[in-house]
């Protein structure tokens, strides 16, 4: 798929850019484990993964008889945060994200990740510079991810007809959808081709797909 059609690319951070779903599946399959549940196969998360990630807390199984949301999904952020520089970038997204900065199209970040965690993990894989603005949640839920988006057009005066959002779930196309703009998904992440497929936006294979020339 050719970018240069459009002048402002908004892209996905988990699953996205940062090669994260498998440390995710493996934190919730521990979670699982300790409450007695059966665990994910890579096959079932990505059938499963759902935003808002209350829903598919529910649907692997917790029970909020029993405990909280909240202490269930700070349990998850904590070993996360513990681990996440245990991933990497997805092959070639380092290289895309300079290629993309020197044709002097701006990029930019929107993220279900809490937003100060985002910004410091930007700096940790050296990155943070190709991004005129990056938005991410403000508490740890992943809440918030359209009004963030609409915020950000709104800051940085970008037309949405010019604009491309990258992601790797039906979520991103929601969200693409609730912004006015366009959307491409890659199933490298967190939901699985069939149903990327059903979102009714362009698929690549891989970030290598997304040509700049």
């Amino acid at each position: 798929m050719r970018l240069k059609e459009y002048r402002h690319l908004i892209w996905d951070w988990n699953g996205t850019l940062l090669d994260d779903a498998w440390l995710c599946r493996e934190i919730m399959n521990g979670q699982l484990q300790r409450r007695g549940l059966p665990t994910l196969s890579q096959e079932r998360y990505e059938e499963i993964f759902d935003f808002p990630v209350e829903k598919y807390y529910r649907a692997v199984g917790f029970d909020w008889s029993r405990e909280s949301f909240q202490d269930a999904g700070t349990e998850f952020i904590v070993e996360y945060e513990k681990r996440k520089k245990e991933c990497s970038l997805q092959a070639g997204a380092d290289k895309l994200l300079g290629k993309v900065a020197d044709r002097g199209w701006s990029q930019a970040v929107l993220s279900a990740y809490s937003h100060p965690s985002l910004e410091e993990f930007l700096g940790h894989f050296g990155v943070r510079h190709h991004f005129r603005s990056v938005a991410g949640s403000r508490d740890h839920y992943a809440a918030g991810k359209v009004e963030h988006g609409l915020k950000m057009l709104e800051e940085l005066h970008v037309a949405p007809q010019e604009t491309l959002l990258i992601g790797d779930t039906t979520h991103d196309a929601e969200v693409a959808r609730a912004m006015g703009i366009a959307c491409v998904l890659v199933p490298c992440g967190h939901n699985s081709r069939i149903r990327l497929e059903r979102c009714g936006v362009p698929l690549v294979e891989s970030l290598a797909d997304l040509r700049v020339d």
